[in-house]
């Protein structure tokens, strides 16, 4: 049967991510061997390409930890495993990106990033039931079958002939997917026939191969050059930012005191959250709750912190009308944060020091119910 090639729609985001052709390794062609490799699996164990023999396809598919795209497509992953791995269907994926290449806006749509460490738990937390490879040290691996995006999937027959190569299926969204295109592929190759579509294109966040270490550098050292500022809170002030409204953004709150050492030991995780989520609907707001003669203190601690963010200090030395302001069920324990949706509603407390993987989930749950890309 004629091979074909299908694009797919695509969103504006993800189109934003994709390379240049001349910036990444060109794809393996169609009925190329498959390139052996040996790589170590979050499960502690080093995987080879012949640990699959037994195999008669063999779905190799590159993806990670933090591309919206990739996390929308690991539940239809671990159902293609279930469905086919009584078939003589294997499935494996490999995690090509250079975590020093990942700048920290690009995990806005991420709880973590792309290390091995980072890959065991999300695999974990992910329940994969699928060999999950780390290629990232040196990409020797994933530049020799060259994927453009993650997720990219190489589908190989029992000879390791490469029979299908492109895209899982034909939108990111489960509910608006027509045509399966890595099932129908495999589907096809168990019944002895030619796929009907042999190769797709592929949608997806750029792969981060190594060498643009340097321009996460560039990027923190632009964040570190932002102006951080301080303004004092009276209690109209902290009555507004409770009640968020006319924001349209989901407002992160953290009162905190340099006198107050979890406060003080927790605050680069409010930075990175700021700048991870910042680009969406969100922002971070801190409010010091030092005394008014403490200004000079508070600022230098923020700026030490390179807290770009809103910031803001009690007005008054009395604090107990600032903090019924704000919160009259707060007895003014430190450190206190709230999440505060664009309706005024507060989606998440904590008094006392934050889980910042579980509040990033907490965020990253309540902007993609609003706003998925």
């Amino acid at each position: 049967m004629r091979l074909t090639t299908l694009p797919l729609a695509v969103g504006a985001f993800i189109a934003a991510n994709l390379f240049a052709a001349d910036d990444h390794p060109q794809p393996l062609a169609l009925g190329a061997q498959a390139p052996s490799f040996t790589l170590p699996g979050v499960d502690g164990k080093d995987w080879s390409l012949s640990d699959f023999d037994q195999s008669e396809l063999l779905a190799v598919i590159f993806t990670c930890n933090h591309c919206p795209t990739a996390q929308y497509y690991e539940e239809r992953i671990k159902a293609l495993v279930t469905d086919y791995q009584n078939r003589g269907v294997a499935v494996v994926a490999i995690s090509p990106n250079d975590p020093d290449s990942v700048r920290l806006d690009e995990l806005g749509w991420a709880v973590r990033g792309d290390t091995f460490e980072e890959m065991k738990e999300h695999a974990e937390e992910r329940g994969f039931n699928f060999p999950y490879l780390y290629d990232g040290d040196t990409e020797a691996v994933s530049r020799q079958y060259g994927p453009l995006v993650t997720p990219h999937v190489f589908l190989f027959d029992q000879e390791r002939k490469l029979r299908y190569a492109g895209a899982i299926d034909d939108s990111e969204r489960p509910q608006h997917v027509e045509t399966r295109y890595l099932r129908d592929a495999i589907d096809a190759l168990l019944a002895g026939e030619e796929p009907n579509l042999a190769q797709t294109k592929v949608v997806g966040c750029s792969v981060k191969w190594a060498g643009k270490a340097h321009l996460v550098e560039d990027y923190m050292k632009k964040l570190s050059q932002e102006e951080v500022a301080l303004e004092m809170a009276d209690q109209e002030t902290l009555a507004a930012l409770r009640a968020n409204d006319g924001t349209g953004t989901f407002r992160l709150v953290n009162f905190w005191a340099t006198w107050c050492a979890p406060c003080v030991a927790e605050f680069d995780e409010f930075v990175t959250i700021n700048r991870m989520y910042r680009h969406r609907d969100f922002e971070f707001v801190s409010v010091s709750m030092n005394r008014p003669d403490e200004s000079d203190r508070v600022l230098a601690f923020l700026k030490k912190k390179q807290a770009s963010n809103a910031n803001y200090l009690f007005a008054q030395s009395k604090r107990d009308p600032l903090i019924d302001a704000f919160d009259p069920d707060w007895q003014g324990v430190a450190p206190y944060t709230v999440l505060i949706n664009p309706e005024g509603e507060i989606v998440y407390r904590e008094i006392g020091s934050i889980d910042p993987r579980a509040l990033k989930r907490i965020i990253l749950r309540e902007l993609n119910a609003r706003n998925p890309w």
